[in-house]
């Protein structure tokens, strides 16, 4: 049996989460882990917001920082910014904010 891929990339300062992102959603929520057919992992989640000004990029770092339970001023886009495909960055200790992540999405997979 293969072993389940994971969006989550320790960094030495904290931890690089992939995500997929669905703008103008219904509500703001994680939806689970995806897996495109290059076999890469990200976290889906939707927001609420529309994809202009950063407003649907500012409502994914909230979301995520409520749903990990880390201030917002550690969580930030390192890449994807005008894209569905983002890479963001959650700063703090990577074994710790791993296995809070993990905890977090595994009943959503």
């Amino acid at each position: 049996m293969a072993a389940a891929v994971s969006p989550v990339t320790p960094a030495p300062d904290g931890v690089r989460l992939a995500i997929r992102l669905t703008p103008k959603a219904s509500s703001d929520r994680i939806l689970g882990v995806v897996v495109d057919d290059a076999g890469r992992a990200a976290l889906k989640a939707a927001v609420t917001a529309a994809p202009q000004d950063g407003k649907a990029n500012a409502a994914l770092l909230k979301l995520l920082a409520r749903t990990f339970d880390v201030p917002r001023t550690t969580v930030s886009v390192v890449s994807g910014h005008a894209h569905r495909n983002k890479l963001v960055h959650l700063a703090g200790d990577p074994a710790v904010l791993g296995a809070r992540i993990a905890a977090r999405i595994e009943g959503r997979t």
